[in-house]
């Protein structure tokens, strides 16, 4: 009789054994009520009174898809976004939501729309990280009722009507068509201040103009190939001229 008793009992027990892993909790219902969180090893599930469910408490990636928005000039984009987060309270997340995933998914699509239309389309692709934050903000504070945490959100592509993509296209060319002609016009201006500091040096120290000229006649000489043609200098003209009037 007592060998009976004891292997009912033990079969009760072995029955009973629940394993929760290391990245798991098990929220644990008795008689239907909330009766506590099941640490991961081996918990006690007693049958028919009992019951639990498992929460994988470790980092999760929800890929929240291509969302049509309009900014706040107009303009027509599409936006994918992916979210990482994790179950902080499994208690919550199974009694106060009845999917996380699924209501985690939906209310970053709406946050996702409603942002991108407070901003501007040259906001939108230069201030990502910002909008990307302002995302993750909203989102982990309502979500912390459902015992979630929302660990960081990554806008991964924006994309623009073709039109607009062509106009932007143009507009960043003709952008750097100015800069070239702002950097080479500093350039002819560097140099041309360069070259009238060097003729007011070469005009105040006698003497060195000539030695500038003989450099010259001398740099022209060591190629064969060249046809030279000297010409007077103006001193030279200059003393010449005052000699003829003499």
């Amino acid at each position: 009789m007592w060998y009976i008793i004891i292997a009912i009992v033990l079969f009760l027990v072995l029955t009973s054994i629940r394993q929760i892993n290391q990245y798991e909790k098990g929220v644990k219902f008795t008689f239907g009520k909330f009766s506590g969180i099941m640490e991961p090893g081996w918990r006690l599930v007693w049958p028919i009174i009992q019951e639990y469910q498992k929460v994988d408490v470790r980092t999760k990636a929800v890929d929240v898809p291509d969302q049509n928005a309009i900014t706040r000039d107009n303009v027509s984009v599409r936006v994918n976004a992916v979210i990482y987060y994790k179950v902080a309270d499994a208690n919550k997340a199974i009694i106060e939501v009845e999917d996380f995933r699924y209501a985690i998914s939906q209310y970053a699509q709406t946050t996702m729309r409603n942002i991108v239309g407070e901003v501007t389309l040259d906001e939108l692709l230069s201030s990502r990280d910002k909008i990307a934050d302002r995302i993750r903000e909203i989102v982990d504070k309502e979500t912390d009722a459902w015992g979630l945490k929302v660990q960081n959100v990554e806008l991964k592509d924006v994309s623009l009507p073709t039109e607009m993509e062509r106009t932007i296209g143009k507009q960043a060319e003709a952008e750097r068509e100015k800069r070239a002609v702002i950097i080479n016009s500093e350039g002819e201006l560097a140099a041309s201040e360069n070259i009238s500091k060097a003729a007011a040096m070469l005009a105040s120290t006698p003497g060195a103009l000539h030695l500038r000229t003989l450099q010259s006649i001398n740099d022209m000489s060591s190629d064969q190939s060249n046809t030279v043609v000297y010409m007077v200098p103006v001193e030279a003209l200059k003393a010449l001229e005052g000699f003829i009037k003499k």
